[in-house]
């Protein structure tokens, strides 16, 4: 394709909102799991804390 000015590469032949929308949701995605995966692995990590601690107590108890 061959675009005479910004506006028909952004217009993209009338599919412009499909193909920066598709763009938009791709990289919200990329941007967005990293930071979940991170969140949940901190998530876990916590769990297990609290899980050993609370065996360290039940075990002094005993």
């Amino acid at each position: 394709m061959q675009w005479n000015s910004v506006g028909e590469f952004f217009a993209m032949g009338g599919y412009g909102l499909y193909v920066w929308g598709s763009f938009g949701v791709c990289a919200a995605a990329m941007v967005i799991e990293p930071l979940l995966v991170s969140k949940r692995n901190r998530d876990i990590l916590s769990s297990l804390r609290r899980e050993r601690l609370a065996d360290e107590i039940e075990s002094q108890q005993s």
